[in-house]
């Protein structure tokens, strides 16, 4: 099949994200697969400072009813594919890809509206004619709109698919700011009290509609886990599946890991102490082999679970344990694990920042990772952690329920989990974790095995995926 995948980041190229990890996995697994696939995706000044790409096509224009706009689609061969770019610098030559420090363009729903247009104009530009376009996110999310009204012909035996990554982020604008779009002949039916959310027309329009977890689809489907979208995709239920992303084992692997003192495998766990011992040290607390370390690398949201883990600080404090905290984000979060830290300095070390060389530490250093979160569509840090040996405590929402096991099921688990959004309940599930850490050793010891024998793969991923694609043309 031809597969085209228009995307806003892929790792290598340019990275803020997850999205961006999924821009480069799948696209390989599949091409492995044996698929034709192919990447359009923005040509952003962080590109251009790395690769002086060669032009394939000049002055490809678009019109809208109010402006006019000349680009330029560039291209390079990247892992044996071809890669794409749209080249509008007036709009991608910026600091950033979305945002100018923590503030967001506020012309974003008119760049990756005008992108979308732009994915269709380049595919005829260099002619690739696809079976599937795969659309991510919201910066794509209005490709299947003005797919559904291209009028070439180009497309008419072409289908979209479109996958949430996260479906708390929506593309939320007014119209009157996107000029692409604003004399679009079917844009009316998009628009609501002014306003455009890009998410819900990539769910009206595609043809499929996909998400990162089989249980964070389920989530979508309530009132509760739908972040407000829940009507639209309860009607497009039929057409709404997920499937769980994968995990990159040759970044995350122990036992070829660079960034670690002392390389490890499932066979041989011990320089697994000598991982922690740098993580402490890395961190400023005190070399305590037998004391249990939890870890946390994360951005600081509130998604990721913090109103329920500031609460329980002190308490968890009166436990012989450390915790590591590594990450950047809210302000005040960031000032309350600062403060915290302060105040228990041999137990508790928070790292305001982010390097990979810290989260490669946690991963293999720490005992136990922390992942309460509020709601997490997949998540990859519990993957890495099972990969490392370190037991994950996550609450057990999207895709942290389909990949971790609650030590209830016996010789079946794999981690903690807990249900309710409180901070009590994550205070007994990390109590429950340190009983066991104490009192059952070397069960304690087959459950980081039984983790690290787990494997979530991309080319898994990528045969749901494909099986998904042909379903459209069999329907």
């Amino acid at each position: 099949m031809k597969i085209v995948f228009a995307i806003s980041e892929v790792e290598e190229l340019v990275k803020t994200g997850g999205l961006a990890d999924v821009g480069k996995a799948l696209p390989l697994a599949l091409q492995r697969a044996g698929q034709h696939v192919s990447i359009v995706m923005p040509y952003y000044r962080a590109i251009a400072n790395e690769h002086q790409l060669t032009t394939v096509c000049e002055r490809q224009t678009l019109f809208a009813e109010s402006q006019v706009y000349h680009f330029d689609v560039r291209h390079m061969e990247w892992h044996g594919i071809n890669v794409y770019f749209v080249d509008y610098p007036e709009y991608f030559d910026r600091e950033g890809l979305y945002a100018n420090s923590f503030e967001a363009f506020n012309d974003n729903g008119e760049r990756f509206s005008f992108f979308s247009g732009a994915v269709l104009q380049t595919l005829q530009a260099v002619d690739v004619q696809p079976d599937v376009i795969h659309c991510h996110d919201w910066h794509a999310a209005m490709l299947p709109f003005l797919m559904a009204y291209d009028r070439s012909g180009f497309f008419s035996n072409t289908r979209s698919v479109f996958t949430i990554h996260n479906a708390a982020f929506q593309g939320v604008n007014r119209l009157e700011d996107i000029p692409y779009l604003r004399h679009h002949p079917g844009i009316l039916s998009q628009v609501h009290g002014g306003y455009v959310n890009m998410l819900q027309s990539g769910i009206e329009f595609a043809h499929k509609v996909t998400t990162v977890s089989p249980n964070y689809a389920l989530e979508l489907l309530t009132n509760l886990g739908s972040h407000g979208l829940h009507d639209r995709l309860v009607t497009r239920q039929d057409d709404l599946s997920g499937i769980l992303n994968g995990c990159d084992y040759t970044q995350w692997n122990p036992a070829t890991d660079k960034f670690l003192p002392e390389n490890y495998s499932a066979d041989n766990l011990h320089p697994k102490t000598a991982c922690k011992r740098k993580l402490q040290d890395a961190s400023g607390l005190p070399d305590k082999p037998d004391v249990p370390l939890l870890g946390m690398v994360c951005r600081l949201t509130e998604q990721k679970g913090f109103g329920y883990l500031l609460p329980i600080l002190d308490e968890l404090m009166m436990h012989n344990l450390q915790v590591v905290i590594v990450g950047t984000g809210d302000p005040e979060v960031c000032m309350d694990l600062g403060e915290f830290a302060q105040l228990h300095p041999t137990q508790f070390a928070f790292i305001n920042g982010f390097s990979s060389e810290h989260a490669h530490w946690v991963e293999a250093g720490a005992d136990f990772f922390l992942m309460p979160s509020q709601f997490e569509p997949c998540g990859l840090n519990q993957m890495y952690s099972l990969a490392y040996g370190t037991i994950p405590i996550v609450r057990a929402v999207g895709g942290l329920k389909d990949t971790v096991i609650d030590y209830s099921q016996g010789d079946r688990a794999t981690g903690f989990t807990f249900d309710a959004p409180t901070p009590d309940a994550l205070l007994n599930c990390i109590r429950r974790a340190l009983l066991f850490y104490y009192e059952h050793p070397a069960q304690f010891r087959e459950m980081q095995v039984r983790g690290m024998h787990t494997r979530f793969t991309w080319d898994k991923a990528a045969q749901d995926y494909l099986a998904l694609y042909q379903s459209m043309f069999n329907d």
